[in-house]
């Protein structure tokens, strides 16, 4: 049997985490090392690999995500102050889990740089 990419066994519940939403669709968790006071990893739970292998098809999962990280941001209370919503695609994008995921930032003053 195929070992399973980390997110993917988060979403299993072989590793535990810090669970900040959960549904049919996605999971949001706090990331273990943040680059900030509030830093939620926002996945979908089928396994996509990154933002280059999105179809058309999940055009729909996808907004439903974005629209996910605005009302976790009222939830974690950087709505009014601002945040900021991430993806990194791909090894030379920063992406270190080839797992699609959303980084939703904030909490403090963020530099206008990535990275």
């Amino acid at each position: 049997m195929a070992v399973k990419c980390l997110f993917c066994r988060i979403v299993a519940g072989d590793i535990p985490s810090d669970i900040v939403y959960r549904d049919e669709e996605f999971l949001a968790f706090r990331d273990v090392n943040p680059q900030a006071p509030k830093h939620v990893i926002i996945i979908p739970k089928p396994h996509i690999a990154s933002l280059a292998e999105l179809t058309e098809q999940q055009q729909g999962l996808i907004g439903r995500l974005i629209i996910l990280a605005t009302k976790l941001a009222q939830k974690e209370g950087i709505a009014e102050s601002g945040y900021r919503l991430a993806v990194n695609c791909g090894p030379e994008g920063g992406q270190v889990i080839p797992h699609l995921h959303f980084h939703l930032i904030g909490g403090r003053k963020l530099s206008g740089q990535l990275g």
